[in-house]
């Protein structure tokens, strides 16, 4: 291999991966938009201070979190995302379904 093969090889390679990278990111924030959204739901059906947050719940939840991507009206849009497609889970990496097994052993 010469210098111009390898560096030849290495765009290829930069070229590949970078393509990916949107759709990775994508399938990041739609798992991450889907889970949080479970997440609330999961609360508002099972939390044990749900009653005391009532319609309050995602401004609180928003200011708890202080992030970006996190204000209320996105927290709503995720709860939402959830309910429109709650059968994502059969989808989801094993990663985070032990995460949800763990919330769902905590709410009982």
């Amino acid at each position: 291999m010469d210098i111009q093969t390898l560096s030849h090889t290495i765009q290829l390679v930069h070229a590949q991966i970078q393509q990916r990278v949107p759709g990775a990111v994508n399938q990041g924030l739609t798992l991450r938009n889907w889970l949080v959204g479970y997440y609330i739901i999961e609360y508002e059906q099972n939390g044990d201070d749900r009653a005391s947050y009532g319609s309050s719940l995602l401004k609180a939840l928003a200011k708890t979190l202080n992030a970006k991507g996190f204000t209320a009206p996105e927290l709503s849009r995720y709860r939402q995302f959830y309910q429109a497609y709650p059968l994502i889970l059969g989808t989801v990496s094993q990663e985070f379904v032990g995460s949800i097994s763990y919330l769902e052993e905590r709410s009982k």
